[in-house]
């Protein structure tokens, strides 16, 4: 009789028809401004490379046409930057070479500094800390004649290495501070384990440590890499040939003292450009959880 009744009930339930779901409200007026403001300041962010990339494809007789979109496509620029008597070629292999130069220097230099100064209480660790911050506070500009003096005399000039040692010079502080704080969150007590494991100090650093603050190391090191491959002023000083110049100089030689040629200009601009984009959107996560990192506890 039992089993009836419950083979009923539950017949009797499979015919019960699903509840409707509750139709969706409409968004609040706060999460429309907030939608609405999040996507005004993306355009008025992406507008610059919009205008950048339009200008690039703009004919040269079109250059003083005040339609926002040219009437005609000049493709020609980007590919016209790497022909003829143009180094443009040779100026973006230099500046790969500065900017992974730079960022491996600077990796090499600031992975142990900031390791020992998290790790270890030693005398005089405030007055180190502090020494690096004031270093962060120069920039090149102020010091370009003294730098210019000491390549010269190093017999530099010219040299894609007086690039890389300035460049990671002036970047290499910061990495220190956002490394050393990234490792002093780090529970010390998980290098303890692996060492009573058998692993060297250098081992629990290497395969503990390291892996633990990867997104704090990609921080500093995107942030290294950006700054070497956007970097002008010294560049500009230290290279007196258009062949062993940056991109940075090279863009600006489309600038003259009577004409401006804006299509090589704007087209050399957007190829620069283009590396950084897509580098920061392969690791954008990472940079972020670097940045916010310690915020939490």
């Amino acid at each position: 009789m039992t089993a009836v009744t419950t083979s009923s009930r539950s017949q009797r339930q499979d015919r019960v028809p699903n509840a409707p779901k509750p139709p969706r409200g409409l968004p609040s007026v706060k999460k429309i401004l907030m939608v609405g403001g999040a996507y005004l300041i993306a355009l008025i962010f992406i507008t610059p490379y919009l205008e950048m990339l339009l200008t690039a494809l703009r004919p040269v007789k079109e250059d003083s046409d005040p339609t926002i979109i040219p009437h005609h496509f000049q493709w020609s620029n980007f590919t016209s930057v790497f022909s003829g008597d143009s180094s443009f070629g040779t100026n973006m292999r230099i500046t790969l070479e500065v900017a992974f130069g730079a960022t491996f220097l600077v990796l090499l230099v600031a992975l142990p500094a900031a390791y020992y100064t998290a790790r270890k209480r030693f005398r005089g660790r405030k007055a180190f800390l502090f020494l690096v911050l004031v270093t962060q506070m120069f920039q090149p500009t102020a010091m370009v004649v003294g730098i210019y003096g000491e390549m010269r005399d190093l017999n530099m000039i010219n040299s894609v290495w007086a690039l890389i040692i300035v460049d990671a010079g002036f970047n290499l502080a910061f990495a220190v501070w956002i490394l050393s704080a990234y490792f002093s969150a780090i529970p010390v007590e998980l290098e303890q384990a692996a060492m009573i494991d058998g692993a060297t100090r250098f081992g629990a650093f290497r395969r503990v440590t390291i892996p633990l603050a990867m997104p704090g190391i990609v921080t500093a090191l995107i942030f290294t890499f950006i700054a070497a491959w956007n970097e002008f002023i010294v560049a500009l000083t230290l290279t007196t040939s258009p062949d062993k110049a940056p991109l940075s100089v090279a863009v600006d030689n489309y600038i003259g003292q009577y004409t401006v040629d804006y299509g090589h200009l704007f087209a050399s601009t957007v190829i620069a450009t283009i590396p950084v984009i897509v580098l920061f959107g392969l690791i954008e996560r990472k940079v972020v959880d670097g940045l916010t990192a310690g915020s939490i506890k």
